[in-house]
């Protein structure tokens, strides 16, 4: 069986097989052996499936809008949404089991046809958040406690993403668990800016920790591993643009209040965030670690950029500006090729002793 390979996969495999044969690592036989098992796919049907049903899912957005500019469905559907809440939360919720159902069946039956199979997914996690949509409204007595139904939805797709298992639909189990987070802390603190002393930033940057060091400790565990990296990158995502929101307006809870601060007393706000972020790009670079190496090397550059902005778009001119920063990026990249260099010529050195 012949391992299918995209046309850059394809060119990398080839040119490594053709250095090893250069170097003397394989012989001609060896060279031809490697290459018949490889197969370069001429077009990428993985992708246009892809995309076609990312497209689908657009479309049925625009259905829906579409349908409300309709009159006679406008009728339809007011008749419909008539009914009490209650009775249209079970209506949705039987959907969504019922689509649930389906889509199982048909993981089981059809396990390579991934991209229609989460398609259908998507269509039962909708069902099911506007079924919940609709409980909240049934049981509502007015406390404004509807952070509860973001901890339900966020249980319930944990627990389906697990069952099938699907990446997407745990992507939208961490995001509701952010949101139940957010608004939690928020009916806790009566609505106010804080929550134990912290604003919104502040709380998501902890949040943002805690779920990036669990992604890790999803390698060790079965079931939970596929799991890690959708994980990892969520945690990485509300941790710096936490950082980033915090570096513009620190820990206030008003925007009176910030706006009477001026910018340098935040400073040190954006210094945490540098380091943070060039601590994301030493441990992707230690641990070969692509995701935090661009999340680093990203956030970096809006952190600079967000600072330029604040304190030198009138006083310095662009062309300086930018030319220190370039000269800045040369010292680092100028040592890091030192100790690449150091680090390969000792390699080579070890190996000819």
């Amino acid at each position: 069986m012949k391992l299918g390979l995209s046309k850059k996969q394809g060119k990398f495999i080839g040119d490594i097989i053709d250095q090893w044969h250069e170097t003397g690592v394989i012989n001609d036989d060896t060279k031809k052996q490697l290459e018949d098992s490889i197969e370069v796919r001429s077009f990428e049907w993985k992708k246009l499936a892809e995309y076609s049903f990312w497209i689908a899912m657009i479309c049925v957005v625009i259905a829906f809008a579409a349908m409300f500019a309709d009159k006679f469905l406008i009728d339809l559907v007011e008749k419909l949404f008539s009914s009490s809440n209650f009775t249209l939360s079970i209506v949705f919720a039987i959907t969504a089991a019922v689509v649930y159902y389906w889509a199982y069946k048909r993981s089981r039956k059809y396990p390579n046809k991934i991209y229609s199979n989460e398609f259908i997914l998507i269509m039962a996690v909708l069902s099911t958040a506007t079924s919940i949509g609709y409980l909240g409204m049934a049981l509502d007595n007015g406390s404004g406690h509807f952070s509860i139904l973001l901890l339900i939805a966020a249980c319930i797709y944990g627990v389906i993403g697990l069952l099938f298992p699907s990446v997407l639909v745990w992507i939208f189990a961490i995001l509701s668990l952010g949101a139940w987070f957010g608004t939690e802390t928020g009916y806790v603190s009566g609505w106010g800016a804080y929550y134990l002393g912290m604003n919104y930033p502040l709380r998501f940057v902890l949040f943002g920790l805690i779920l990036t060091g669990m992604s890790f400790l999803f390698n060790n565990i079965v079931f939970l591993k596929k799991f890690q990296q959708s994980t990892y990158v969520l945690g990485l995502l509300y941790l710096f643009i936490s950082l980033w929101m915090m570096s513009i307006f620190g820990n206030y809870g008003n925007f009176d209040d910030w706006f009477e601060t001026k910018q340098i007393h935040l400073i040190g706000y954006g210094i945490i965030f540098g380091i943070v972020a060039l601590l994301a790009i030493w441990w992707g670079l230690k641990q070969d670690d692509y995701t935090s190496r661009s999340f680093g090397l990203t956030f970096l550059f809006i952190n600079l950029y967000t600072r330029y902005f604040e304190f030198f778009w009138d006083a310095l001119h662009k062309a300086i500006f930018f030319l220190i920063l370039a000269a800045t990026f040369w010292l680092i990249g100028n040592n890091a090729e030192k100790i690449w260099n150091l680090k390969f010529l000792n390699r080579n050195f070890s190996a000819d002793k």
